[in-house]
């Protein structure tokens, strides 16, 4: 059985026919044989652009898919609008009770401090009356515990869904501030040294501070 042409050949013999050609002009018919010599060699190579073409933007849209499911992971509206402003108020709430017992406290202990001890029986109920309403502000911790306990319990859940995020996004961090406010800010911190109590184990202890004015 004869071995039929490769295309290649084919495109060859057409171009040589053209070449070689009467006053080198072409007949419809032998123009018509080169293109359909050149469609079918080409087909081949259109058939594999598509399924490249078609391959890669299954893998972007993939990629787009999974990165819109790891932003909903975020639940950045959920955040928003629920667990910052509760936080929020939690912290509010921290700050008006530690008032409210702090005023307590002092007033007692300045009205103990101001009373008349000339009669030892009514001092004495006096004082154990302003003692009690101490003892009373200071049931305030046990709240003011658990409100904060709420709030770190969302500032930990935020971290979470933060680095989880920026675990699967193999994202890095850029280096320094990112606006200018935030650059003057970190900037008048530092040199006005407003970074607030020190955690214990950190910063310069009273020790250390009495030890410049000896």
């Amino acid at each position: 059985m004869p071995r039929k042409p490769s295309r290649a050949n084919q495109i060859s013999r057409v171009l040589e026919e053209v070449r070689t050609g009467a006053d080198g002009d072409l007949s419809f018919r032998e123009i018509l044989s080169l293109a359909q010599v050149m469609s079918r060699s080409l087909s081949s190579v259109y058939r594999a652009i598509d399924k490249t073409v078609y391959r890669e933007f299954t893998e972007i849209a993939s990629y787009i898919e999974t990165m819109k499911n790891d932003i909903a992971g975020l639940q950045a509206n959920d955040l928003k609008q629920l667990h910052l402003p509760t936080a929020g108020r939690e912290l509010d709430a921290v700050v008006t009770a530690t008032e409210e017992a702090t005023n307590t406290i002092m007033e007692c202990a300045e009205a103990i401090m101001n009373a008349d001890s000339s009669d030892p029986a009514a001092y004495r109920d006096f004082v154990n009356e302003q003692v009690l309403k101490i003892f009373e502000a200071c049931s305030f911790q046990d709240i003011t515990g658990q409100r904060i306990s709420k709030v770190v319990e969302t500032l930990n859940m935020i971290d979470e869904r933060v680095s989880r995020f920026a675990q699967k996004m193999r994202i890095e961090d850029l280096e320094g501030p990112l606006t200018e406010e935030e650059a003057s800010r970190a900037e008048r911190k530092k040199r006005l040294l407003l970074d607030g109590p020190s955690a214990p184990g950190e910063g310069i202890n009273q020790d250390e501070v009495d030890s410049l004015f000896s």
